[in-house]
């Protein structure tokens, strides 16, 4: 059995091994600490009987008027962990809060172009591309191959966004640079 509860500062001691995972972006310490000192409730673990993270999500609300939405800055399952639908869980959980305590209008999130098995998991849930962001993520420089790739800025209206305002069709093809993306 698994449980879904706040994510503590404690845990920052603990989910390394939830972490260990290329498509997995890491941050330093200041910056988890920042998000669950602004947004506590939207920065939930997922723990089994042992007490040991299994996933983990952090997000924010943010934007104004009808942009106001839930944002997912990192979700990631141990690999241990992977295929219990965990990441459904947690999505579901940030949707929840978004819709239910935030009133927000939609949720959105940014994937890698290439990580096209989260981009199946979260079509699946009900997101499409609202736009392609041009190197969004950037390359480290450590080699030749070590270049800037592309996200999806991908959406999921809420009940709030009665005419679907937040996403729009063939959003893969409109295409910005980094700098566009604010709120």
């Amino acid at each position: 059995m698994t449980s879904l509860r706040p994510f503590s500062a404690l845990d920052l001691f603990t989910f390394n091994g939830t972490n260990l995972d290329v498509l997995t972006e890491n941050y330093d310490i200041k910056f988890y600490l920042s998000y669950l000192a602004r947004w506590p409730t939207v920065f939930t673990a997922v723990e089994n009987p042992e007490g040991n993270i299994m996933g983990y999500i952090m997000g924010k609300t943010e934007g104004h008027l009808t942009d106001w939405h839930g944002h997912v800055t990192a979700l990631t399952v141990g690999p241990n962990y992977r295929r219990l639908g965990l990441a459904r869980t947690l999505m579901a959980e940030l949707e929840r809060i978004t819709q239910d305590v935030a009133n927000g209008y939609f949720v959105d999130l940014f994937v890698r172009m290439s990580n096209e098995i989260a981009i199946g998991m979260y079509r699946g849930l009900g997101y499409s591309v609202f736009r392609r962001v041009v190197g969004y993520y950037s390359g480290d420089g450590g080699g030749p191959g070590d270049r800037d790739e592309d996200a999806y800025d991908m959406r999921k209206p809420m009940r709030r966004d009665k005419l679907k305002q937040s996403i729009r069709e063939n959003g893969e093809n409109f295409c910005v640079p980094p700098e566009s993306v604010y709120f």
